[in-house]
């Protein structure tokens, strides 16, 4: 599915190309040529079809929501690792600082 997302993502490139290929063939040729308006008039259409659909694909991308996700929405997609929640440390204190350790291993103040 990978390779026709890649595909369909570049063919309005080939139709520029295509269309700019046929505008310059057209001028090599000169004027003199009776085909000379003819790959003008293709290459003017493929390039403008390519810029239709350029444009089309932008439009259609997937749409940015100005509202945030929450911390705790789990995507399908990519795995992040993300650092542990305060709730999750907060069983953990670390002692005061200043704080002196007694013979006993107990603290005292």
């Amino acid at each position: 599915m990978r390779l026709f997302t890649i595909v369909f993502e570049r063919i309005p490139m080939v139709w520029l190309l295509l269309g700019l290929l046929f505008i310059s063939g057209g001028l090599y040729l000169g004027f003199d040529y009776k085909l000379t308006f003819v790959y003008l008039i293709v290459g003017g259409f493929c390039s403008m079809y390519g810029l239709l659909l350029l444009v089309f694909l932008r439009f259609e991308g997937p749409k940015k929501s100005s509202r945030a996700l929450s911390r705790n929405f789990i995507s399908a997609g990519e795995a992040v690792a993300m650092p542990a929640s305060k709730a999750a440390n907060d069983g953990e204190k670390a002692p005061a600082t200043g704080a002196r350790k007694s013979a006993s291993g107990g603290e005292s103040v």
